[in-house]
């Protein structure tokens, strides 16, 4: 994949800045911990869903992006219009991408689920029809097409679950761009810093005020029969996820990382 200057301006319409938070919500409270200053960044106008619908595009650069791990490429439309979309791995300069019911099974292009053929990778999935896409965004993903059954596809997601998805739902084809993401090294705790990450202090480390782990002397254990959240709640390996009414979906379970 040909990337342009890592260095180049997004056009501005196509821009807005983005307050920092420093993981504080709205009453001032740290919800994020481990957050805090960190290069400025310009927040790029993403089109995730079908705002271009039947509308012939040709990519006019690939550009980074400091908010996402993947990239971006800049579409040129024929009505003149500028817009953002994540680029699939394969995707190059001077491609034509469209946004339509049915069309041409190639990187970039977008349609809904129940034309594109089992075995394709899909990535962008929206989950209600007609709406932008929400899974399977990040560098490297991608999601299969497994089969087509009444008027549901059955998706693998990135996490080895398998889905039922509506087949009027729109996905994007081909992988997203930026697979070697995995393999950064940050290197330097200054590159962290630049990122707006801050120092990690562990619960152990800290005074007994500060954190249920904390206090005791030396190496001494948390003293404790589970580990917890600074808050006091329990932590590691405990179940977040609520009972959702899209559980019925779920046909195969992801696999517990080990």
């Amino acid at each position: 994949m040909q990337k342009t200057d890592k260095n180049s301006r997004p056009p501005k319409s196509l821009t807005v800045r983005i307050k920092k938070t420093g993981g504080r919500n709205n009453d001032g409270r740290i919800t994020a911990r481990a957050r805090g200053g960190g290069a400025r960044k310009i927040w790029r106008k993403v089109n995730y869903g079908q705002e271009k619908m039947d509308v012939k595009g040709e990519v006019e650069r690939i550009d980074y992006d400091p908010n996402r791990t993947a990239y971006l490429a800049l579409i040129k439309y024929k009505d003149g219009d500028l817009g953002y979309i994540i680029a699939p791995q394969d995707l190059e300069i001077g491609d034509k991408v469209i946004t339509s019911e049915k069309t041409a099974k190639k990187p970039g292009n977008r349609m809904r689920l129940k034309n594109i053929p089992v075995g394709a990778q899909i990535h962008n999935i929206s989950f209600n029809p007609n709406g932008e896409g929400k899974m399977v965004r990040s560098a490297g993903s991608s999601a299969t097409v497994l089969a087509h059954e009444g008027k549901y596809a059955h998706l693998r997601m990135p996490s080895k679950e398998v889905r039922k998805i509506n087949k009027e739902c729109f996905a994007s084809l081909g992988e997203v761009s930026n697979p070697e993401h995995r393999y950064v090294d940050q290197k330097t705790a200054g590159r962290n810093r630049r990122k707006g990450r801050r120092p990690k202090v562990r619960g152990k480390a800290k005074n007994a005020v500060d954190h249920p782990h904390g206090g005791g002397e030396g190496g001494s254990t948390i003293g404790l029969k589970h580990p917890k959240t600074p808050t006091g709640k329990p932590a590691l390996g405990v179940r977040t996820r609520k009972r959702k009414h899209t559980d019925k979906y779920i046909i195969k379970r992801r696999k517990k990382r080990k």
